[in-house]
């Protein structure tokens, strides 16, 4: 469910979603593993559904589903979507933007992330729309600010940093 603008002002998000069409993605499945290495169970971003000319900021969608291999473990009877995860979301879509960018970089991986903080739950059925905005970036090192949102609330922010190895 996209958020209303309304929303997006109160919640304060990182980007603005008008225009942006949740229906069709920039890149799918497939687009986005031609680039990250993420496979099987490790890969957290469904598609990517907006980025602006620079590459610099975007908006992906990761699709919290029951069949999800933490879904038994992570709290049995009220499943909640690890905030590890949710941070893995975030990074892969940094990653996504960043290799976009750079399409020499070998590999682009998760080094620190800081200010992290979580607001909201996230459980099977869920959407988790993500963003990411890049803060400082060199062609060695990414830093970017990141968040996400489930039916108009923020449930996560933190900060990511990232190094092509």
């Amino acid at each position: 469910m996209k958020p209303s603008t309304e929303q997006a002002t109160k919640e304060r998000y990182l980007l603005d979603l008008e225009g942006v069409d949740f229906e069709n993605p920039w890149a799918g499945v497939e687009e986005i593993e031609a680039v990250n290495p993420h496979r099987g169970q490790m890969r957290q971003l469904d598609k990517v559904v907006w980025w602006n000319e620079n590459r610099t900021a975007a908006i992906g969608v990761k699709d919290v589903r029951d069949d999800e291999f933490w879904v038994t473990g992570h709290i049995p009877g009220r499943p909640l979507f690890p905030g590890v995860l949710q941070i893995e979301c975030g990074a892969q879509l940094s990653s996504f933007v960043l290799a976009e960018r750079f399409a020499d970089a070998p590999f682009v991986g998760f080094t620190r992330v800081t200010d992290c903080s979580f607001r909201g739950q996230v459980v099977p059925g869920d959407t988790l729309i993500l963003f990411t905005k890049e803060v400082k970036v060199n062609r060695r090192r990414f830093i970017t600010n990141t968040q996400g949102i489930v039916n108009g609330k923020i449930v996560f922010e933190a900060q990511i940093t990232g190094m092509v190895f």
